[in-house]
């Protein structure tokens, strides 16, 4: 049984949600969102929110119970509280900001980075050495600090890159004379 798919998944009074067949619509304060819930997983209204149980006990049908149970969660959690993913840029000279819709990166390349913020996302720069990425969706925040952190990986030599906050990149020694 799957252990996260039994979880209930409670409903903020600042989210509200209508069900359609397998279809769930949310609206909070932060945007609104579809899901379409697989077909071997039931919807069950609960008094605080919503219950999801799978059809039969197959391991791929209790595959996407669990899934489907955190994706469901993560789409009412981001649309009433939002996800914030922290960047840090650690060398010399590396340096961010963000103009309009644009994120310009100094990364120690003979030319700026220059990143275009789609719809639904924040970044912010508090400082020219951090980037906090912030929106609704889980996956669209994630995917776009992966793309980010891809310009420049830290290095495991003097840990320059760009790096998550409170991420431990594995330092190695130099080389001996």
């Amino acid at each position: 049984m799957s252990r996260v798919g039994k979880n209930e998944i409670v409903i903020p009074s600042s989210v509200t949600f209508t069900q359609n067949g397998n279809l769930l619509s949310f609206k909070g304060k932060l945007g609104a969102d579809l899901y379409q819930v697989p077909e071997c997983v039931t919807i069950e209204k609960t008094s605080s929110g919503i219950k999801l149980m799978p059809i039969n006990d197959t391991l791929p049908v209790r595959m996407f119970w669990g899934t489907t149970q955190r994706n469901v969660a993560n789409m009412v959690q981001g649309l009433d509280q939002g996800f914030t993913v922290n960047l840090d840029l650690n060398g010399v000279g590396y340096r961010a900001s963000v103009a309009g819709n644009k994120l310009t990166m100094q990364l120690g390349f003979s030319h700026d980075i220059v990143y275009e913020i789609p719809q639904g996302i924040s970044i912010k720069c508090e400082k020219p050495t951090s980037i906090a990425i912030s929106g609704a969706s889980k996956q669209k925040v994630g995917q776009i600090a992966a793309v980010l952190r891809n310009y420049r990986k830290p290095e495991p030599y003097k840990g320059k890159g760009v790096i998550r906050q409170n991420e431990y990149v594995v330092r190695k020694e130099g080389k001996k004379k």
